[in-house]
């Protein structure tokens, strides 16, 4: 099995930034696509960004291209978001996921396991 645990989340100004982290371990060899997705209070889970194994190829969402960076440690089977110019609508707990795919994924269905997630709360 594989357990991913996030942390950095916490509050911030409209403005400011903040970095996600996300520790895999366990059969971490079983995972070759990572990402990150958020789900905002009576909303769905959405995809954030997403990276392949060797970092080669990143993907991410409309919504944060330009001010959200993923990044990926495979020494230390880590996953980063750094997320910068933070809005209030990007306010919403953030997950952590890992896929046996070897391409950028942007659906929750195609990922394998998950995170127990960190709120990210920004203010106005």
């Amino acid at each position: 099995q594989v357990q991913l645990v996030e942390s950095g989340g916490g509050l911030v100004q409209a403005g400011g930034s903040l970095r996600l982290s996300c520790v895999a371990s366990g059969r971490t060899f079983n995972i070759y696509t990572m990402g990150w997705f958020r789900q905002a209070p009576g909303k769905e889970r959405e995809f954030v960004a997403g990276t392949t194994w060797t970092g080669t190829y990143t993907g991410y969402a409309d919504s944060v291209k330009g001010r959200f960076t993923i990044s990926r440690d495979n020494a230390k089977t880590s996953v980063y978001l750094q997320m910068n110019s933070l809005k209030p609508e990007d306010t919403a707990v953030y997950y952590c996921a890992g896929s046996r795919g070897n391409r950028v994924i942007r659906t929750t269905m195609e990922y394998d396991y998950w995170g127990q997630g960190t709120q990210v709360t920004v203010s106005s």
